[in-house]
């Protein structure tokens, strides 16, 4: 498959995921949130949309030594969950970048509502052509996202040119095993949107050679097997809108393929990764 038919089925994969902007303004107007007066600190019960919620955030944050002085990469950065919580409780300004584009509107439009666009911007482009110049910024993070990307070394590539010199690069990532079978990743790039996973030692490999130094690298399959079982049934939670937005076959087919990639930490078929490198 060639990068940009990837790059395209990354896209329609997070157009139809069932954690969107609709979603999420549905939930809180269920829940008698008045979008008005919308906070980040309520927000941010709704648009963590990855393993481990604001304490991920957290995590990532103190092993950065975020300050307030940081100006923030989120590689990746969705609806901009992350990247608002960031801005809110370190004081740091945030730029995120997506490739889908109503991914960057829903982060745009939510920011707005809280109050943060002016600590808080988003652009839509590939990571592995970053917009931004060089020494741009002083720290990057990215949640459960380079998966999705099929050159990681390019990524780790843009992101080490657009850090300064000394710039702490903090992310966490799905990553294979030595039980990974050839037959598993192609049903996860078939059904997931994945491509190229690494194992743990790989991703060193390829930071040391985009220029970092690698500095702590901690697996996290264990702890995110049972975070996954609990999301599996979070998302069947919310087959009723799935099904209203994008259709049953498209909830069936979403539901058989994240029960399998959660079958896959269950078996050691996968694990995760929570690294810390700095640009040498």
């Amino acid at each position: 498959m060639s990068k940009d038919t990837h790059l395209a089925e990354v896209r329609t994969f997070y157009d139809s995921h069932p954690i969107s902007l609709p979603q999420i303004l549905e939930k809180l107007e269920r829940d008698g949130v008045d979008l008005d007066t919308l906070t980040e600190e309520t927000l941010q019960a709704y648009d963590q949309d990855h393993y481990s919620g604001v304490a991920a955030n957290d995590a990532l944050a103190k092993r950065a030594g975020l300050t307030e002085s940081d100006h923030v990469l989120d590689i990746c950065c969705g609806l901009g969950g992350p990247a608002r919580y960031l801005a809110r409780n370190y004081g740091c300004r945030v730029t995120g970048v997506d490739l889908t584009a109503s991914r960057i509107e829903g982060a745009k439009r939510l920011t707005r509502m809280t109050g943060q666009a002016d600590r808080v911007t988003f652009h839509c482009a590939d990571a592995m052509n970053s917009p931004f110049p060089d020494d741009e910024f002083d720290v990057a993070i990215s949640q459960e996202a380079f998966c999705h990307i099929p050159d990681k070394g390019q990524v780790l590539s843009e992101t080490a040119r657009v850090l300064k010199s000394g710039g702490r690069l903090a992310f966490t990532d799905i990553v294979a095993t030595e039980a990974t079978s050839g037959e598993s990743r192609e049903r996860l790039e078939r059904e997931l949107a994945f491509a190229g996973l690494c194992t743990i030692p790989e991703y060193c490999q390829r930071l040391e050679r985009a220029g970092f130094t690698v500095r702590q690298a901690d697996d996290l399959g264990e702890i995110w097997r049972d975070i996954l079982i609990e999301r599996l049934a979070m998302y069947r939670s919310l087959k009723d809108q799935t099904v209203d937005r994008f259709g049953l076959a498209h909830f069936e087919s979403w539901d058989s393929a994240y029960a399998f990639f959660v079958g896959q930490y269950k078996i050691g078929g996968l694990s995760g990764v929570r690294l810390l490198a700095t640009r040498r």
